[in-house]
């Protein structure tokens, strides 16, 4: 598995992760603009040529909030979210970013375990963050200090 700073060639692929993840996906423009974005770190996990997943992030005023973090149905439960997770607290902490902050649904349990085990923590609760079902959020932080 390589994992390797997103290009603008990665854009379908991102999309089609959007689409298979998350019930209101990005659009194709939302996501080149993302990678053009001076403030976006994206990072993408690839296998012989194939994108299996991608995660980003804003670097903003000394934190970095997590935008998204996904995975193809077929490469879930590989460790892929765990290695882009920790790409992205690597480039956290080599900028030397204070925190990671990211929301989560409330019911997703697997990418609350995911995060939980690399060391996030539950700092609060968005209500009504999401929609296509309407639910709350977990707001979850990482401290590098």
């Amino acid at each position: 598995m390589d994992i390797r700073k997103a290009t603008l060639g990665d854009v379908q692929s991102i999309y089609e992760i959007e689409v298979d993840s998350f019930s209101v996906p990005w659009s194709l423009e939302s996501i080149a603009k993302e990678l053009e974005s001076s403030v976006a770190y994206y990072l993408i996990a690839e296998e012989e040529g194939q994108v299996l997943g991608y995660a980003g992030l804003w670097n903003v005023v000394g934190e970095g909030q997590i935008t998204n973090i996904a995975v193809r149905p077929s490469g879930r439960r590989k460790g892929i979210g765990k290695q882009l997770i920790e790409g992205l607290m690597s480039y956290g902490q080599d900028r030397a970013l204070e925190v990671l902050i990211l929301e989560v649904r409330a019911s997703n349990e697997p990418a609350i375990n995911l995060y939980t085990g690399a060391g996030f923590t539950e700092v609060g609760k968005r209500k009504n963050y999401y929609t296509k079902p309407t639910e709350d959020a977990l707001l979850m932080a990482y401290a590098f200090i």
